[in-house]
């Protein structure tokens, strides 16, 4: 054994925060409060960057969620002084390929937070002027995020005259625009970009209104007394996909809601998986093949190469009551198994898949979440599938009877197969604040925690790390792998 025990604990810890960052948000969940979550993360972030900085930063490579990577930067641009020259090198091109990918509200989110923290040297201003210098279109920044740019243009001293205007078709903004917009709104008589000028102008004209973007437009058409459904109707062609899907239930089927009718054949499976648990059982019912040839479409986009490859798969997925979530995270749980169960279909060989929800249910589309968690027992139905692959998608609250499918899962690996016939992961949605980790069936089952089912692939990948048997060194050289992956896409995006 190469390893030493030092190796295989520092491998834990790293994967404690790995799961914690990819699961976590800090919002309520079914079993924890969100200062139970928020507590517990706080303390897993100051562990890792102070014990494994260099792993700290490789996470931002993978697949941890908007709110941690946004942490995970705001904590590494803090504690410069704690990281080698080196370090701050390879740190910088992490953060710049994480930022781009992140929401631009987080990303201003961000800067808002750095300066709390009075966080203002040269290495940050460079990174957040490279930010802003590849926004295409600081104009609409302006009218959409005019607080979080006030701030990084005041605080960290960032020059106001960049930006391409692909985002809107236009020019970037004159010289001195942007500044007299933020900070002097009333000197200038008329504005040349069409933005801030519609901008101002909405604020007694009325068809200025629908030149703005929605959340910005929905204030002021409160302000002009102009009814919700023809505002919805007027403002549709610039809504983001996902401002139509939530209007669309709101408008309803009918009038305005035929304008803001979202394709649901290009939206991301996980979303669109909550979006199908949304409706009510006879909606579902009536437009069945729509959602269907949608979900499908999705898992097979985030298949990819992967489709079909995956041999004779058996996923246990839960639909009890605790996959309904909180009240701030409603039906996350269930929507993961919902675009999970999709996914793994796509993945497996053509006709090699078996599914078995935790209530007995069979029809996927019209699951919901009800009834106790008997994983024990779905479990020895999937095993007697003889799969290649075994997915157990669950919170891992096994209650019916406790602890039965962590016993079937010891005994089936320690005496029914020795030769590892048929891999067994599990995949978790729901961090347990208490136990800084996401709860396991078994000592002997890999599990990762899981926010979008999406990923699901890569964290399969991942999860075999999680068994207590591979060390540090393997799995820093399998971070290292995704950290060039991750920089060679950035880069070969034209975002550097």
């Amino acid at each position: 054994m190469t390893e030493t025990y030092a190796d295989l604990i520092a491998a834990e810890d790293v994967l404690l925060f790995v799961n914690a960052a990819v699961t976590s948000t800090g919002q309520r969940e079914f079993r924890s409060q969100a200062y139970q979550q928020r507590l517990s993360l706080d303390f897993l972030h100051e562990y890792a960057r102070v014990n494994y900085r260099a792993v700290y930063a490789a996470s931002l490579a993978l697949d941890i969620n908007d709110h941690n990577a946004a942490r995970v930067v705001e904590q590494l641009l803090r504690t410069a002084g704690e990281a080698s020259g080196e370090q701050k090198r390879t740190e910088g091109r992490l953060i710049a390929a994480r930022l781009a990918r992140l929401p631009p509200q987080r990303v201003y989110r961000l800067f808002r937070a750095l300066r709390a923290a009075k966080v203002g040297n040269r290495r940050t201003r460079a990174i957040l002027r490279d930010w802003l210098a590849a926004r295409p279109d600081l104009g609409h920044d302006a009218v959409k995020y005019r607080a979080g740019l006030k701030t990084a243009a005041r605080h960290f001293h960032l020059p106001l005259t960049m930006g391409t205007g692909t985002a809107t078709g236009t020019a970037p903004p004159a010289a001195g625009e942007l500044g007299d917009f933020l900070f002097k709104p009333g000197v200038r008589p008329r504005y040349e970009h069409p933005l801030l000028d519609a901008y101002r102008r909405a604020h007694y004209e009325q068809g200025a209104v629908y030149e703005l973007p929605f959340t910005v437009a929905e204030g002021f058409a409160a302000k002009h007394g102009v009814a919700r459904e023809a505002f919805v109707e007027r403002i549709a062609p610039r809504m983001t996909r996902l401002e139509r899907l939530r209007t669309q239930r709101e408008v309803g089927a009918d009038g305005a809601g035929a304008a803001v009718r979202t394709d649901l054949s290009v939206m991301p499976l996980t979303r669109l998986a909550l979006y199908a648990l949304s409706l009510t059982t006879e909606e579902r019912v009536r437009r069945r093949a729509e959602l269907t040839g949608a979900l499908r479409s999705a898992a097979r986009r985030a298949a990819g190469p992967y489709a079909g490859t995956w041999g004779r798969v058996a996923a246990v997925l839960d639909d009890s009551y605790s996959a309904s979530g909180s009240g701030v995270k409603r039906r996350r749980p269930l929507a993961v198994a919902l675009g999970g169960h999709f996914l793994l279909e796509a993945l497996a060989a053509p006709g090699a898949y078996g599914a078995w929800w935790t209530s007995g249910r069979t029809d996927p589309l019209l699951v919901r979440p009800y009834g106790p968690t008997p994983l024990g027992m779905r479990v020895i139905d999937a095993l007697e599938y003889a799969p290649e692959r075994l997915v157990v998608v669950s919170d891992g609250w096994d209650n019916a009877p406790p602890g039965l499918a962590g016993e079937v899962l010891r005994v089936w690996r320690t005496r029914l197969d020795r030769e590892r016939r048929t891999s067994v992961v599990h995949l978790n949605p729901v961090y347990d604040a208490d136990g800084f980790d996401v709860r396991r069936l078994a000592a002997s089952v890999p599990t990762a925690g899981i926010r979008d089912a999406e990923d699901l692939p890569a964290l399969v990948e991942i999860a075999q790390f999680a068994e207590g048997r591979t060390g540090l060194a393997e799995l820093q050289a399998y971070l290292d792998r995704r950290i060039e992956s991750f920089l060679r896409t950035y880069e070969r995006s034209g975002a550097a």
